[in-house]
């Protein structure tokens, strides 16, 4: 199987549409938006604008794969707080993505947002579980309507207090029930867990919905030490299906390089 690959648009600090222009110019098969890229709250995107925005991308050659960082702004969201009027704002939110995410073409939404999930201190785990299971579960319905998935993320617990392995989105994707919701794997993450990177995608790769590409120390593939031949024969191996995107958390020494660096990394990791 051919990979395709993404990358995620804040890597340009950049307008929307430069930035899918500079990422066409990469090279790249698809674009990864994070919504606070298009406006601090996508509700304020028209529609004639994210008609536009999907033109763009469409021109330039690209797919819009989906949305990341979910709940960066507008502020004052969270997924597992004991306030009620702010779980209930957030679930409104997360059903405006999901319909800004289908107007854009996209299929996945990837729910990372550490610090709008984490638990509170002294806040009782399984109630916090029930909360974002309530949450969730009325996104969930919202996105199966949509034909759109929203993903859990599953990231380290130097990130997050809530969901740091797989079994634990496993679980509370299983509480909600819903096809809108899945999960997803990323190698900065996957680097935490029990069974290191390629053991975690051989266990749990067939059915991720979607895979970030980054290094355990934040940096895009191709700019640290982490080989990643093995990993994507890995994610092979396991039988998914979904695409390739690159997450780097650091842009040094500039995009363009860090982007060009990333593409060539994992296309020649997969022998493409």
């Amino acid at each position: 199987m051919a990979f395709k690959y993404a990358l995620c648009s804040e890597v340009f600090s950049s307008p929307l549409d430069e930035t899918i222009a500079s990422i066409a110019e990469a090279g790249f098969d698809g674009i990864e938006i994070a919504p606070f890229n298009a406006g601090e709250s996508v509700e304020d995107v028209g529609s004639v604008e994210r008609a536009l925005l999907r033109q763009q991308a469409a021109d330039a050659g690209l797919e819009i794969v989906g949305l990341h960082w979910l709940l960066v702004s507008p502020p004052g969201l969270h997924l597992t707080t004991e306030d009620s009027s702010v779980r209930k704002a957030t679930t409104s939110y997360l059903q405006a993505l999901a319909q800004f995410c289908s107007d854009l073409g996209g299929k996945v939404m990837i729910f990372g947002s550490p610090k709008q999930r984490n638990l509170a201190e002294g806040d009782d785990p399984r109630e916090g579980f029930e909360r974002a299971a309530g949450v969730l579960r009325e996104a969930g319905r919202t996105c199966e309507d949509l034909g759109v998935q929203l993903l859990l993320e599953a990231l380290s617990p130097m990130e997050t207090n809530f969901i740091q392995t797989i079994e634990q989105a496993l679980e509370l994707r299983d509480a909600i029930d819903s096809p809108g919701i899945g999960y997803m794997l990323d190698c900065k993450a996957m680097s935490s867990m029990p069974e290191g990177i390629e053991g975690t995608i051989l266990r749990h790769g067939k059915a991720a919905g979607h895979f970030h590409a980054n290094q355990p120390d934040g940096k895009g593939p191709g700019m640290g030490e982490t080989e990643f031949e093995p990993i994507l024969s890995a994610l092979r191996e396991s039988g998914y299906q979904g695409w390739v995107s690159t997450e780097p958390f650091d842009y040094k020494p500039d995009p363009m390089t860090v982007a060009r660096a990333a593409l060539n990394t994992l296309r020649e990791a997969a022998g493409s």
